[in-house]
């Protein structure tokens, strides 16, 4: 049995964009977030608060959580690596914070100069601060399926990094495939983990499709009733890991098979597409989400189809 709904979590305007060259101006991230809004979309992470020297894209992230036009039922987040971005984040009025730490001591010694343990424990202030304010945290375990310094992860690794965020009191955990490498079974083997110490409805699925796996590392979550995913309009970041090699699932493509599967998102597919078609044209490429640049394509096919009609019309 599939689950009969799925939570989708937008992470392109912070997650892909932090990742595209193309500067994108603050006044034109709050317009992707209003189409994503408008398309159903009630799970978005738009920001994140941390150094603008080292994601200068994200250094407006302040203004983009001011200009955007809130609703009611849609969770707005913000990544937060330490308190100073937690307070930050508080300002803004996000309404949960992103935290995450790598599954392999390689990838944190590399990334961010300290330990696994060192990492998690950094995080603490900042969970416990949240929960202080009534803030929901989200942590995420990077890397959970493969390294680029340290090649295969064991299920055992992701599990140790999933007891450590349980252990300062995250609330949800993600299970991210960073440089997408991961197949069905073996997220299999890392969501079965995961699960022995977050409940189903707190554990989601992370994944790239640097590979091409990640549909088919999202059914096999699928398969076990996880039903919260995170993907990327027009998929949007590249893998830094593989240059020029696709980064984030596709929101488009998710949406497209969770369709065909009888599962409910509440997200309208061609509204999705237009939010994909505009944020495609402001970064200068066409969408990398198949599903995308299909309907897109069929629609200039179309248009270009009745122009010829009226042409015709007028002879």
């Amino acid at each position: 049995m599939l689950p009969s709904r799925v939570t989708l979590v937008e992470v392109g305007p912070r997650d892909g964009l932090q990742n595209e060259k193309q500067p994108v101006t603050t006044a034109q991230k709050i317009e992707l977030v209003r189409r994503l809004q408008a398309a159903g979309l009630a799970e978005l992470e738009v920001a994140s608060f941390v150094s603008p020297k080292w994601v200068p894209q994200m250094a407006d992230s302040a203004a983009v959580l001011a200009g955007i036009e809130r609703r009611p039922g849609i969770r707005y987040s913000a990544l937060t690596p330490n308190l100073k971005g937690f307070e930050a984040a508080l300002a803004c009025r996000a309404d949960e914070i992103v935290i995450f730490a790598s599954a392999t001591e390689a990838f944190s010694r590399k990334n961010i100069n300290c330990s696994i343990a060192e990492s998690v424990e950094r995080f603490a202030p900042v969970v416990a601060a949240a929960h202080a304010a009534g803030i929901k945290v989200r942590s995420a375990v990077s890397c959970a399926l493969g390294c680029p310094y340290q090649g295969e992860v064991s299920a055992d690794e992701v599990e140790r990094v999933v007891v450590l965020l349980k252990g300062i009191g995250a609330d949800h955990v993600g299970i991210a495939d960073t440089i997408g490498v991961g197949t069905p079974r073996r997220v299999q083997a890392a969501m079965e983990r995961a699960l022995r110490h977050f409940p189903i409805d707190e554990v989601s699925g992370h994944f790239h499709d640097t590979y091409g796996q990640a549909l088919a590392n999202i059914y096999a979550s699928l398969e076990l009733g996880i039903h919260t995913f995170d993907a990327s309009v027009a998929g949007l970041g590249g893998c830094p890991y593989a240059k020029g090699a696709t980064g984030n699932v596709g929101t488009e493509d998710v949406l497209f098979m969770l369709q065909g599967l009888g599962i409910e998102t509440g997200v309208d597919l061609a509204r999705l597409v237009d939010a994909a078609e505009y944020i495609s044209g402001v970064i200068g490429r066409k969408p990398v989400s198949r599903t995308g640049s299909a309907m897109l394509a069929k629609r200039a096919a179309a248009a270009s189809a009745a122009a010829a009609m009226a042409v015709a019309a007028t002879v």
